[in-house]
């Protein structure tokens, strides 16, 4: 064999591990779960937030909102002017981030920040934004929000961002959680990988007492945070947001949106 050609191939070997070292650098199942502890506060506090407001039908009406180059609602409007402000300071250069409307994005303006690269390149394109947004505006929001109108649609639509937005990035996270079980234990996940056998990568990938585990959570989180707080009585007052609404939330949408990204991550991993 050619030497250039041997030294070619031996470059591509070494870069290609090299590569595999770098996906798992600073990614443990412990950092993991911390993260998604965290968002779970963010996602509660974004629920109580939005639920201030009543379910203001306007922000939603295409009708409504006649702005030449945003066609759309006022909801649409404002998440396409936001992201696109946000992707010029950099927001989604972040592998952790996704967009709901990619095609509208400008270039980034921001100084280049090198992140740490967790995640196989050919599985970080994996994005269930619309399926998102279609379950939060079509089966959540009517759950949780009373019905009226007070006029205050900006406000609305900026709250239904922020809950958007941490909603996306909890269930995307589950790319991270793919890639550290994956690490784990390789060896049960390449055959249903190369198989493409969905069903055993759900079922490797299901613990069904952690996910008990954490609607329980999530629902005394929305206790805590979201009590209305009387004093002098000693009652407890009503909840900002239904903890079984949160709940349900999880055991509903988010867990299982979850594992599907994990699965089409876990789909492309040996690419």
């Amino acid at each position: 064999m050619d030497s250039c050609l041997v030294m070619v191939l031996i470059l591509v070997c070494w870069t290609m591990a090299k590569a595999e070292s770098n996906v798992s650098d600073g990614l443990t199942l412990e950092s993991v779960r911390d993260s998604l502890i965290r968002q779970e506060d963010t996602i509660v506090f974004c629920l109580i937030e939005r639920a201030r407001f009543p379910s203001n039908a306007p922000a939603y009406d295409p009708s409504y909102f006649s702005n030449p180059g945003s066609y759309g609602s006022l909801v649409e409007f404002v998440v396409k002017q936001t992201e696109a402000i946000q992707a010029k300071a950099g927001r989604y250069e972040n592998p952790e981030e996704h967009p709901f409307f990619p095609d509208h994005l400008p270039p980034s303006q921001a100084p280049p920040h090198k992140f740490p690269r967790l995640l196989h390149p050919a599985a970080m394109f994996v994005n269930v934004n619309k399926i998102i947004w279609d379950v939060y505006f079509n089966k959540l929001l009517p759950l949780f929000v009373a019905p009226g109108d007070d006029g205050n649609y900006a406000s609305t639509a900026a709250h239904d961002l922020d809950c958007l937005q941490a909603l996306s990035r909890r269930i995307h996270y589950g790319k991270l959680v793919a890639e550290v079980k994956f690490r784990g234990e390789r060896k049960d996940y390449e055959p249903a990988i190369r198989s493409r056998d969905k069903k055993t990568l759900m079922d490797l990938l299901t613990d069904q007492n952690v996910e008990e585990a954490v609607k329980r959570r999530v629902a005394k989180k929305a206790m805590t945070f979201g009590q209305e707080v009387k004093l002098g009585d000693g009652s407890k007052g009503k909840y900002k947001v239904d903890p079984a609404i949160v709940s349900r939330l999880y055991g509903e949408w988010v867990i299982p949106l979850t594992k599907d990204v994990e699965v089409e991550y876990l789909l492309h991993r040996l690419d």
